[in-house]
């Protein structure tokens, strides 16, 4: 399953980096993925937002044994 998850944090960091900030898989845990926003997205105030209905809304379509995205402490 992680790399099915990285396979679509691939098509989603284009769009991420467009803006100046990357994005990292962490960990995968039953059906929890942890992931590291990057460069201005480390700082960003709608970073929550990206997470949110960026990120985790495209893995859960492609990958429904998704249950949600968290961010990785730190």
């Amino acid at each position: 399953m992680k790399e099915k998850v990285q396979a679509v944090l691939d098509k989603v960091r284009p769009m991420l980096q467009a803006d100046g900030g990357d994005v990292e898989l962490v960990d995968v845990q039953d059906g929890i993925v942890t992931v590291r926003l990057q460069g201005a997205c480390a700082g960003c105030p709608m970073s929550q937002m990206t997470l949110r209905n960026g990120i985790e809304r495209t893995l859960k379509q492609a990958i429904p044994e998704v249950k949600a995205v968290e961010p990785a402490d730190g």
